[in-house]
């Protein structure tokens, strides 16, 4: 069983964000401005053991690895941007390749979106658009994550590696896009790759006829209630106040009825993106170490049912911040959702005690 938690690595700074947010702009900047918008609700949310880190420095890398390996996570899926050949935030990642070091599994997602100001409550500015120039941009592209799909520590599905496409309904033409680089897979050695379209939050359904080998289910840990309902109707009459809040169940929600073909379960620590969209968010409540490891449990269950040699989770997310998605050790209940995470493996005969 394969345990992957993706990796934000906005946590440096970056000449694009200094121009557009001011100097030293990182995902701290939102996270520790954020402040409470309705009763019983925390903000802002701020790690403990690692403090806030910049990931330009190598013990900071090594010490996530160490909690995320001592949880039962087998690996970290890095988001990935590329635009055309203009790379961002991509320092941490090239060094994790370049040193070896931790000597800990990854992968990547590729978050193939435009970037709009979302991170500072600007949804509607574009800051760097995702455009599709053609084959010599999907050469320029693959060449690129070369030296990491090679990488001995880059995690493989079958023997292949495993690259996510997150928005794979943009791409011009999906089916061409999973033949060009399943091609450029096979000519570079690497015998293909495992490549999953990730799902839940666009209409696209069409992963099984264009050629991916899985989709990966990304939905809000949300359920909602007659309750919720009527307060988001008098929110939109300007008789209450936001951010939208919605109870996080107790049990994981199946796939839609019509998800086809091989669907990996993808769980949430908890949600709450207040910190980058203000009255505007998003938040789940009730949130608890114990709720999110009866996810977790239902999310092994659906794992186990993959194919043999195919059985992923995937927990979204590891350190995203700004959105109170994360699983690295805060002020609030400290390494409870990693103890989480560990007591299911080691209950489901995945990891010993």
């Amino acid at each position: 069983m394969e345990v992957l938690a993706l990796y934000l690595p906005q946590y440096h700074p970056i000449p694009e964000n200094d121009e557009w947010w001011g100097p030293g702009f990182t995902e701290w900047t939102n996270v520790t401005k954020a402040r409470p918008l309705f009763a019983g609700h925390v903000q802002p949310h701020l790690p403990s053991d690692l403090g806030l880190y910049d990931l330009r420095v190598p013990e900071v890398r090594e010490a996530q690895a160490d909690l995320a390996r001592n949880a039962g996570i087998t690996g970290f899926c890095y988001w990935h941007y590329w635009f055309a050949g203009k790379r961002l935030l991509e320092r941490p990642f090239d060094e994790v390749v370049a040193s070896g070091s931790p000597d800990f599994p990854f992968c990547v997602a590729w978050a193939n979106q435009s970037w709009s100001g979302i991170w500072h409550g600007a949804p509607d500015r574009i800051l760097m658009e995702q455009t599709y120039p053609g084959p010599e941009d999907d050469r320029a592209h693959f060449e690129s994550l070369l030296p990491a799909l090679r990488d001995e520590r880059y995690v493989r599905i079958g023997g292949r590696p495993l690259l996510f496409v997150y928005q794979p309904g943009d791409l011009p033409d999906p089916a061409r896009f999973v033949e060009t680089w399943q091609a450029m897979a096979v000519d570079a050695g690497l015998g293909g790759l495992y490549l999953v379209a990730c799902l839940g939050e666009s209409s696209y359904r069409s992963q099984v006829a264009d050629g991916f080998d899985a989709g990966v289910l990304f939905r809000y840990p949300f359920t909602r209630t007659t309750t919720v309902k009527v307060r988001d109707r008098l929110m939109a009459r300007g008789l209450a106040r936001g951010p939208k809040r919605f109870p996080y169940p107790d049990v994981l929600a199946d796939p839609p009825a019509d998800f086809t073909g091989p669907i990996i379960p993808a769980v949430y620590p908890n949600w709450d993106n207040t910190p980058r969209s203000g009255r505007g968010g998003l938040v789940a409540t009730g949130s608890t170490p114990g709720r999110f490891g009866a996810h977790v449990r239902r999310g092994l269950e659906r794992a186990a049912a993959l194919p043999d040699g195919e059985q992923l989770l995937v927990i979204k997310a590891w350190n995203e911040w700004a959105e109170g998605n994360y699983l690295e050790p805060d002020r609030e209940v400290g390494a409870a959702r990693l103890d989480a995470l560990r007591f299911e493996l080691v209950r489901a005969g995945y990891l010993a005690r």
